[in-house]
């Protein structure tokens, strides 16, 4: 039967042959949507659309309800002398000077202290109190403008040496972690861009080859961030989104280009001629681009399966950049292979470029040996092949060893304890919070109501708190606010505890103190760090068993169709488990044990941020699947063209090695840049992902996927009888002659049944 040429090959095909039209409608394209993208602007998520359960609802109910968005800010005093109390005439002189350096500014109001008719909280051992004020005007900007107040504290403070005198709150965290993460996210993008281009220039010699893998992942990323002005317009996104579309568009921008661009490199150095070159790359690696990124693009969709508003925005955008690179990759590459012709390996020779002419046309491999096949990669291979179930014991030993223990996961919820450096605010909460605990982030009560100023309301609101208070899981501060139309209170109150001990007393204000309290008068929620995470994690665990069901079956079923092979689908799927089972493992090692402290400088929480391991676990299948489906294109083109079994996998690694090594190092150089940064959380991500793709592309694709298929033989291939019906897609070009080594005929038939 013969096969239907592929996608990929058509669309490959009429853009070489109409190349300046590809690029007009590209460029086009781009110019467009990032221009109704900025004039739209992208639609950012509101606060309780990242929530859920009863969080959601309470942040929903607050942002109908009006309210002055404020920014408080509060400066700590603190003694360490036991004889120096808030009731000393010093003591008293410090809060003095303190109100009055920051009431000098003018840039605050409600200033209270602990001498006011309404005083700021005192600890029980009288040696610690707040100066408690809030930043006037809109508290969005307040960062803006705090500056002056943290300049009035520091004046304060050498005059009380033997006082504590530090600010902290929501607009000079703002300010100054907030600047601190903008930089490191700025550093770690400028990083990944020379990286980037640096590998691509070794992998390939020449700067042309380098630049334009390079010039399509940007101009597929500044198109897609465009699109997300339109579609957030339907599905608001979280302010972080447009990074993450960085990091995967460029890593898998790149490696759709390169995957390209090496087999049209391939194919000239053959000696076909431009047309003939890109026609194949398209029928071949075209086609893997394609298979490739439907599969990520479907582990991305399962994201929107979670329900919550920060994956689902996190899926919205790594499928628009995933679906632009890979059409750029299918369109507009050909286009610019057929204009640039073999000006693409020009290399600058003692000042002059110089262009090999096509029948001096090579591939340079900086590990030396024959095209593809350098002495690395061989003796690697040589040894798999040679000794495949010793190979499998060994590398799937390793693996499994790394995978013990992600069995001891453990996940938390972000503090400020995942900023790392020398931060001194981030000391300050710590402070704060020790003296106050529950202060800085207390649980929030939201009351609706007709009205919640009447008596019966009010009254209901003192029960609420000498309730809470008499649980011994609650204490103060405790505050009361009120919207303009008088239909909701926001009730906040300290929790005690952390962690688990956090969440007990959430369960005991929801369980029992606010039906017994509250609900006879309105309608009243929960919500606050603690009760947001809980939230958070029963969704996650009503929804993980969909999101893992439908990435697994689906990538399951995509293979199967592009292979047509049981054994390749399920092998596949369990491969992709492995290492991302092994990078779970390296996250434990690294982040929750500990070890590595000091060689990337952290300190570990003993957790792993709570929303990490799904979102490791999407991404990261996904992006496994780029080398497994570029490997086993390039061993199905070998086999359907004739070669047996082990033979066209040692063809198929060793063509594609350089390749799948310079893509690795490529993803492993961005995803590492990550690691830099303050956030514990982004250096999580970051140690992960690279951790996860340097694992795939060396144990996984070059020792037990050719090892596997090496013990497999000819079964690789199996499609029981009754699949019969699934199409026959090419691999490659039916009717192109393939020289390599063709001789080798498979000796058996294919088992279909």
């Amino acid at each position: 039967m013969r096969r239907r040429r592929n996608l990929a090959a058509s669309v490959g095909g009429w853009s070489a042959r109409h190349r300046w039209a590809a690029i007009l409608i590209w460029v086009a394209f781009v110019a467009v949507t990032t221009l109704a993208g900025n004039a739209i602007g992208t639609a950012k998520m509101k606060d309780y659309e990242s929530a859920n359960g009863d969080s959601r609802e309470a942040g929903r109910i607050l942002d109908g309800a009006a309210f002055k968005d404020v920014a408080g800010e509060v400066v700590l005093v603190q003694s360490e002398d036991a004889a120096l109390t808030v009731d000393g005439p010093r003591f008293r002189a410090a809060v003095a000077a303190v109100k009055d350096a920051v009431t000098a500014t003018g840039q605050v109001e409600n200033v209270r202290t602990p001498y006011d008719a309404q005083p700021s909280p005192v600890t029980q051992d009288r040696r610690t109190t707040l100066v408690q004020f809030d930043m006037k005007g809109d508290g969005a900007t307040a960062d803006g403008r705090v500056q002056p107040v943290l300049d009035a504290v520091a004046g304060v403070r050498p005059r009380f040496p033997e006082l504590r005198v530090e600010e902290a709150g929501g607009a000079s965290a703002g300010k100054l972690i907030g600047e601190a993460i903008d930089k490191d996210f700025v550093r770690a993008e400028q990083l990944s861009l020379p990286i980037t281009f640096g590998i691509l220039l070794a992998a390939f010699g020449a700067l042309l080859a380098a630049f334009v893998p390079l010039a399509l992942a940007m101009t597929a990323i500044v198109g897609a961030t465009g699109l997300l002005g339109l579609t957030s317009q339907l599905l608001h996104v979280d302010e972080a989104t447009p990074n993450l579309m960085l990091l995967i568009g460029l890593a898998v921008g790149v490696d759709y280009s390169l995957f390209y661009i090496r087999r049209e490199r391939e194919e000239r150095a053959k000696g076909r001629d431009k047309r003939r070159a890109i026609e194949i790359a398209a029928a071949t690696s075209g086609r893997a681009v394609l298979i490739s990124g439907i599969t990520v693009i479907v582990a991305m969709a399962g994201m929107f399966l979670t329900g919550n508003g920060v994956f689902m925005g996190f899926a919205e955008g790594t499928i628009l950049v995933v679906l632009t690179a890979m059409i750029g990759s299918l369109t507009v590459l050909p286009a610019l292979l057929s204009l640039i012709g073999d000006k693409i390996d020009a290399r600058l020779v003692h000042g002059t470029v110089r262009v090999l002419s096509r029948g001096r046309l090579t591939w340079t491999r900086r590990l030396g040996g024959r095209e593809g096949q350098g002495r690395f990669w061989n003796a690697i291979l040589t040894p798999v092949l040679r000794h495949p179930l010793v190979s499998v014991v060994v590398a799937g030993g390793l693996l499994l060893a790394l995978a013990v223990p992600a069995f001891t996961l453990r996940t938390g919820s972000q503090t400020i304890d995942d900023l790392q450096g020398d931060y001194a605010i981030a000391e300050t909460f710590k402070r704060i919070d020790k003296a106050f605990p529950g202060g800085n982030d207390p649980a929030v009560v939201v009351l609706k109501a007709a009205d919640v100023t009447t008596p019966a309301v009010t009254a209901a609101i003192d029960g609420f708190k000498r309730r809470a208070l008499a649980t011994g899981e609650a204490n103060e501060p405790f505050g009361v606010d009120v919207n303009p139309d008088k239909t909701v209170a926001r009730i906040s109150i300290g929790l005690k505890g952390e962690g688990g001990a956090a969440e007990h007393a959430v369960r005991t204000l929801r369980e029992d103190v606010v039906p017994g309290t509250l609900a006879s008068v309105g309608e009243a929620h929960v919500t606050g760090s603690a009760a947001g995470s809980m939230d958070f994690n029963a969704q996650l665990s009503r929804t993980i068993p969909l999101v893992f069901g439908f990435v697994l079956l689906l990538a399951f079923l995509l293979l199967l169709v592009s292979f047509r092979s049981l054994v390749v689908a399920i092998k596949a799927i369990l491969l992709n488990l492995l290492s991302v089972a092994a990078a779970y493992g390296v996250l434990v090692l690294i982040f929750q044990r500990g070890y590595g402290e000091g060689l990337l400088g952290f300190t570990s929480t003993g957790y792993i941020t709570d929303w990490l391991p799904l979102f490791l676990f999407v991404i990261l299948f996904g992006l496994s699947m780029d080398y497994h489906v570029f490997i086993l294109s390039r061993i199905r083109e070998a086999f359907d063209r004739g070669m047996r079994t082990e033979d066209a996998v040692a063809f198929g690694i060793r063509s594609t090695a350089g390749v799948v090594t310079s893509a690795a190092f490529i993803m492993v150089a961005v995803f590492g840049t990550f690691a830099t940064l303050s956030l514990l959380t982004f250096m999580q991500m970051g140690v992960g992902l690279a951790a996860a793709i340097l694992i795939d592309a060396t144990i996984v694709r070059a020792v037990l996927l050719p090892a596997t298929m090496k013990l497999l033989g000819d079964w690789n291939w199996y499609l029981p009888r009754w699949l019969d019906w699934l199409p026959q897609l090419s691999h490659g070009d039916d009717e192109d002659d393939d020289d390599t080594d063709a001789a080798r005929r498979r000796p058996v038939p294919v088992p279909v049944g």
